[in-house]
């Protein structure tokens, strides 16, 4: 088996806002494997300055696992532990290289498009008026569950956001949930939880920053919206540290990005654990191309979770590529019509 990597810039359409900044681009590295003239392709979704991986000795070790992919699949995830993007373009390669296509990596009746999954629709920080029109657009386009990140702007007028939206669309009609990536301080955290109540949250991501446990756990006793964890799973690698994490916070949910938390081997774990406790739990995509994105997709499909999803961020950059993947009325498949439209030489000719 023959192996090597290559890094790629996706470029967003519109700078996008988080609590930590505005993106205008983002990084990805691909592993293409090749045995018996078929090649497998797999991404590994790092994002600098939140995922574990992002670490001066990234590529090295990308470049060790590629060198050493004799030693099968179980072995090298073992041996990337500190690596889950690596983990995850590894578990997606390998997939792709013993698939029938490269890119119908989990057959069902999604991929044969004839069942679909409910996503939520995702509205980025930025000033009112930008934030405003993504939610215009959103219920326009007919989703049942919108995501706001908020945490940028001021909140009063974050509320303000909430309050456009519950003033036309009920929680029977709309779910509503925000994400905060940890904006909110820890002391005050409790009394916006309680003003955002008002608005009949679905639930709030991460109100606070990570490694914050004993106040989260507070959070999560007295909290008067349900709240999951997103942030705090990360870096968290052997089963019995996100055992006892899970027992000691109790959060409501936990939202599951694999390219962050170990693939699909870790978010199964997290899964696991998480139904054995009684949490609930989602899966997101972590802004992957529709490589990384089309395999959480087919992944998740198979986990059979009736849940809004977060996977509709295809369409976010200039650079992706057309696929099968598509979003109607707040639902995503896969159209089977539709053909990949992607060349590997011509890809990694506009790597960096």
């Amino acid at each position: 088996m023959k192996a090597h990597y290559f890094k790629y810039l996706l470029q967003f359409k519109k700078p996008s806002g988080t609590s930590r900044g505005v993106l205008t681009d983002k990084e990805s590295w691909f592993v293409v494997l090749e045995q018996n003239g078929k090649k497998g392709i797999g991404e590994c979704g790092i994002l600098r300055g939140l995922s574990v991986d992002d670490r001066p000795d990234y590529e090295a070790k990308l470049a060790w696992a590629c060198a050493n992919t004799h030693l099968g699949l179980n072995l090298l995830w073992e041996a990337l532990i500190e690596f889950p993007s690596i983990q995850f373009g590894l578990e997606m390669a390998f997939q792709s290289l013993q698939s029938e296509t490269p890119f119908e990596l989990f057959p069902s009746e999604f991929t044969a498009g004839r069942k679909s999954m409910l996503i939520n629709g995702l509205v980025w920080m930025g000033t009112e008026a930008f934030m405003k029109d993504q939610i215009d657009d959103k219920l326009a386009a007919g989703f049942s569950c919108v995501k706001l990140k908020i945490g940028a702007i001021n909140f009063d007028r974050e509320l303000q956001l909430l309050r456009y939206i519950r003033a036309e669309f009920p929680p029977e009609q709309i779910e509503i949930r925000v994400d905060a990536n940890g904006a909110f301080d820890a002391d005050t955290a409790l009394n916006k939880l309680i003003q955002l109540s008002e608005f009949e949250l679905h639930s709030i991501e991460q109100p606070i920053q990570k490694n914050n446990t004993d106040r989260m756990a507070d959070l999560c006793k007295i909290t008067p919206i349900p709240i999951a964890l997103d942030e705090e799973l990360i870096g968290v690698f052997e089963s019995d540290e996100k055992e006892a994490l899970l027992l000691k916070i109790k959060p409501q949910y936990i939202i599951l990005k694999p390219s962050f938390i170990g693939g699909f081997r870790g978010t199964a774990e997290w899964i696991s654990l998480a139904e054995k406790h009684q949490i609930g739990w989602w899966i997101t995509s972590a802004l992957e191309s529709n490589i990384g994105l089309n395999a959480i997709a087919q992944w998740t499909f198979l986990q059979d979770n009736s849940m809004a999803q977060g996977l509709g961020t295809g369409a976010l950059y200039t650079n992706n590529f057309d696929c099968p993947l598509t979003v109607s009325r707040g639902q995503l498949y896969y159209d089977t019509d539709k053909q990949w439209e992607f060349n590997l030489e011509d890809f990694e000719n506009q790597s960096v």
